[in-house]
């Protein structure tokens, strides 16, 4: 069973006096490709990917469906003068104006802007019901950068086991049909997991 929002509050919590954790490699290292625009950092967690988009001036609208994650983020990106704001109204995930914005959301019930974005990312999470709208809120040129767990993951050690949240092999290759492909990997060696980045037509 995946983890409940209480045990990754409790998770948060526990990790909130460890130095934060590192942005995943396939991001740190494909950053100079990716668009400079507002960005959407979904299930951003702490912030790792937020923080580092932010490091270079861009605009980040970061959601999580914790409270707890979303305090330590605040708290990081204020200790490194990074401008950050709470946005209060839920509902309301839309590209940041300044800074970071902070949104607290069920994503299982999100709604996305459209054509909103130049940078979505999405690591780590997977919640099919937004494949669609991910698509819809990027802007023409725009960017998706997603990276999760496949079934392969079953035979390592470590990550989730729960099939309903492990994408099948192959299948983010065909996830998001309405963009180009520019970046395509499976990996099986150690871990499962599936890398991706598409654009949408300019």
């Amino acid at each position: 069973m995946p983890a409940s929002l209480s045990e990754w509050d409790a998770k948060h919590q526990a990790a909130a006096g460890e130095p934060l954790a590192q942005p995943a490699s396939f991001v740190r290292e494909l950053l100079p490709l990716l668009p400079m625009g507002p960005a959407l950092d979904l299930a951003c967690g702490t912030g790792r990917h937020t923080l580092l988009l932010a490091s270079r001036r861009q605009l980040v609208t970061a959601v999580d469906g914790s409270k707890v994650a979303l305090e330590v983020l605040e708290r990081s990106a204020r200790e490194l003068q990074c401008e950050v704001t709470r946005i209060r109204d839920s509902s309301r995930i839309a590209s940041a104006s300044r800074g970071i914005e902070l949104v607290h959301a069920d994503l299982a019930h999100a709604a996305l802007p459209t054509l909103s974005f130049s940078l979505i990312l999405c690591v780590h999470y997977l919640q099919r019901s937004l494949f669609a709208a991910m698509q819809a809120a990027l802007r023409p040129g725009g960017m998706l950068l997603f990276e999760t767990y496949t079934r392969a993951q079953v035979e390592s050690l470590g990550g989730p086991s729960n099939p309903a949240y492990l994408l099948e092999l192959g299948e983010l290759r065909t996830a998001f049909p309405e963009l180009r492909i520019v970046f395509y990997r499976e990996l099986r060696a150690g871990k499962g997991i599936a890398s991706l980045i598409a654009q949408k037509a300019p």
